[in-house]
């Protein structure tokens, strides 16, 4: 039985739509952008037979769970009417839901959530944490589906000029407290619920950086946690990388926060970063059996 917030630690179990995802072992989050605009990768899967391509490439390379996404929001970014939304999304998800894994959809839509979920859909993943009107009672009506909350400071037109001021680590765990209250009251188990502190979003490189290092205060809230560095502009602002140059300090950071509890990683370099993981879990495992 996954725990409540508060015991401090994180459930063994992620309960989505179709599957308990075992958390017994990091997963693996693997990202597949139908959109010409992202900012890592847009427009080299925005077909439909490229982006199931690129998803199937995904799985052969260990991918646990495959991340869709119809929309970038990437800093500056403008909205996406949802009619061109669903066109982009829709005949990629019903194609990934015959493949036996967790899809998980990257939207903030309620309309296009409710379409997903009722194709199937494991996981809900909102950068806007459900914020929007009637997002959060969709989510509730579904008697099982993962959702993950994320924080972002102000939205995506904006956010990188004008990020968040002062401790970004209280103000973090306030808001998503906050907001699984919110789906608590509906009805909405503490099982379904992962956290992601919002990496890259309305924050200074600084305070993803500290939201890295305090992980395991998100971490001891009960509930799992999602890290999403992967080529993100942090990493660039330190060691000096361009995007496309970002895979090692991307798996870098994934084993950092993966070494400080988060137990799902949502990234573009799949296969790296499935390879940096068996060494951790060697290391984890003869370290055990040594105690």
């Amino acid at each position: 039985m996954a725990l409540e917030p508060g015991h401090g630690t994180a459930p063994k179990l992620w309960q989505t739509s179709r599957f308990a995802i075992d958390l017994g072992r990091p997963q693996v989050m693997g990202i597949v952008n139908a959109t010409p605009d992202s900012f890592s990768d847009g427009g080299q899967h925005a077909a439909l037979s490229t982006a199931l391509q690129h998803a199937e490439n995904l799985l052969r390379q260990g991918a646990d769970i495959l991340d869709i996404g119809g929309e970038s929001t990437r800093p500056g970014a403008q909205p996406l009417p949802l009619a061109e939304e669903r066109q982009r999304v829709l005949p990629l998800l019903r194609a990934a839901l015959q493949w036996g894994v967790p899809i998980s959809l990257d939207t903030y839509k309620p309309e296009l959530m409710r379409e997903a979920l009722d194709l199937g859909l494991d996981i809900i993943n909102d950068v806007w944490a459900l914020r929007q009107a009637d997002a959060a009672q969709v989510v509730a009506a579904h008697p099982r589906c993962g959702v993950v909350l994320m924080h972002m400071q102000g939205e995506p037109q904006t956010m990188q000029s004008q990020p968040m001021q002062g401790a970004v680590t209280p103000h973090v765990l306030r808001f998503l407290e906050q907001r699984t209250q919110v789906l608590r009251a509906l009805g909405v188990h503490s099982s379904r619920i992962v956290w992601d502190a919002g990496t890259g979003f309305g924050k200074t490189v600084e305070q993803n950086f500290e939201l890295l290092a305090h992980t395991p205060a998100l971490v001891q809230r009960g509930h799992a946690v999602l890290a999403g560095w992967s080529r993100k502009s942090a990493l660039g602002a330190v060691t000096g990388l361009p995007v496309e140059q970002r895979m090692v300090p991307s798996v870098a950071a994934a084993l950092l926060a993966v070494e400080r509890g988060a137990r799902i990683v949502r990234v573009h370099d799949v296969a790296d970063t499935v390879a940096a993981l068996k060494i951790w879990h060697a290391t984890h495992f003869v370290a055990a059996y040594a105690g």
